[in-house]
């Protein structure tokens, strides 16, 4: 049978690409961030400590994208897909066992590792769907973390409050064995392809240099207090990822395709990525933590977790509803069209949670606003990428795009973190601080707007 053409059930392939791909998120951002107050009082840890299982499960999402980017590209792309699947339910297993905390970072980390298999499950579809389940699919799976948060968060939280943080895991092991079954009956083998040899050296290279990078962004306290050691570490992570850079240029089968990302799309596809990142996730993040506020504090409305979970279902509904609705508009209105109005809708956001925010009702709205924003963006993305990238380097051109919008999202969460900072002289920020992020955030959407005008953004 000839791998390369349509699969007999492509419905059922779709469904579960886009399915695994919402389960990934829900079980890597939803039993990570929600939880972490839970699980310091479950373990006896502190908020610090127990930040790094939501820390850890990104770190090695990030580590493992181009990896499982470049193994994808081979014959064994099914086995590797297994094989990831099922580490992720060990690391599922690990988190639900009374064992010491240690075994949860580790369960963690085999979690956050999954994250590589979207950009995979992009290559599957390319390969084995035709093109207009295609385009669907990778836009899908484009918004299956903004779909995610709304499910995961609300029921999360639940979950924890009525059952404790193990009952929670849980979830996360059941649908991740859910996930494993599913694909040894659905997931088809990879075309024929001569197989991929892994560039070790520039793997080891990459897993120092990126944790590093990501980790000194994501120090809010530590540019606050610490500033030249936080600039000496950047300065060093940047050093070599230069030098990986030069090393994959100079390799035979590097782990990325340095050749195909300087390609004006590609490369003005990635710059739009980590600038609009920026601002997308500074104002997530800032929205998530505002609803939060005890009232006490003069603003704020004191939601609790499954509150403020119920709070993000507009945002992962919108989110799925432009990721529907992109494939559609791709052909009439163009990559550079999509690209501007979504970011547009996203600086709406900010300028709506700017301007009015005294009542809940005003950030749930602003909170919908920026999930179809975000959703029409990392939908239309993809499109830019792929109209110029061979099927053999799907996976591996879409990883490293993947690995600058979390570049940008960590960028934007401590950009928000250092404002509010600012404006802090007790326990809680100044509300002034909202409004100044929010400003700064629309500043730098309004500069991807200009950066989206002038990159050429070009179909193939």
């Amino acid at each position: 049978m000839n791998t390369t053409q349509v699969v007999a059930k492509p419905r059922v392939l779709m469904a579960f690409l886009v399915a695994v791909g919402v389960i990934l998120s829900v079980v890597i951002g939803s039993l990570g961030a929600p939880l972490i107050t839970a699980v310091a009082q479950q373990y006896g840890v502190s908020l610090a400590v127990s930040q790094w299982t939501l820390t850890l499960a990104l770190l090695a999402g990030a580590v493992a994208t181009p990896v499982l980017g470049r193994l994808g590209a081979g014959p064994r792309r099914r086995t590797v897909m297994l094989a990831m699947l099922g580490a992720g339910v060990v690391g599922s297993l690990l988190t639900v066992l009374p064992l010491p905390f240690a075994f949860v970072l580790i369960g963690r980390a085999l979690q956050g590792s999954g994250l590589g298999l979207i950009v995979l499950m992009m290559a599957v579809a390319r390969d084995h769907l035709d093109e207009v389940r295609t385009a669907k699919t990778i836009a899908l799976l484009s918004v299956a973390s903004t779909a995610g948060i709304g499910i995961g968060y609300p029921l999360s939280g639940f979950i924890t409050d009525v059952a404790g943080v193990r009952a929670a895991y849980g979830l996360g092991l059941a649908v991740t064995a859910t996930a494993f079954v599913a694909a040894v009956f659905v997931l088809p083998q990879a075309p024929d392809r001569p197989s991929v040899r892994l560039d070790v050296r520039g793997a080891i290279l990459l897993t120092i240099a990126l944790p590093a990078l990501l980790l000194v962004i994501g120090q809010t306290t530590l540019w606050q207090h610490h500033t030249g050691v936080a600039l000496t570490v950047l300065i060093a992570a940047l050093l070599l990822l230069a030098g990986w850079t030069f090393l994959e240029v100079h390799t035979e089968n590097p782990l990325v395709d340095i050749g195909l990302l300087r390609h004006p799309a590609v490369a003005a596809a990635n710059v739009v990525m980590f600038a609009g990142g920026i601002g997308m996730y500074l104002l997530f993040s800032m929205i998530t933590r505002y609803v939060q506020t005890p009232s006490a504090a003069g603003y704020g409305f004191g939601l609790n977790t499954f509150q403020a979970g119920l709070v993000l279902v507009p945002f992962s509904l919108l989110g799925f509803v432009a990721g529907r609705l992109v494939p559609g508009w791709r052909e009439r209105l163009g990559p550079r069209m999509l690209l501007t109005a979504s970011t547009a809708t996203v600086l709406v956001a900010f300028v709506l949670f700017a301007t009015v925010r005294s009542h809940l009702v005003e950030p749930i709205v602003a909170n919908g606003i920026l999930g179809f924003g975000v959703g029409a963006f990392s939908a239309a993305m993809p499109g830019v990428i792929l109209a110029v990238t061979p099927k053999a380097e799907t996976a591996s051109a879409m990883s490293v795009n993947a690995v600058v919008r979390s570049v940008g999202f960590s960028t934007g969460s401590a950009l928000g973190g250092l404002i509010l900072a600012a404006h802090t002289t007790g326990v809680f920020p100044r509300e002034s601080g909202y409004g100044a992020a929010a400003w700064i955030g629309a500043a730098a959407t309004a500069a991807t707007l200009l950066i989206i005008a002038v990159l050429p953004l070009r179909r193939q």
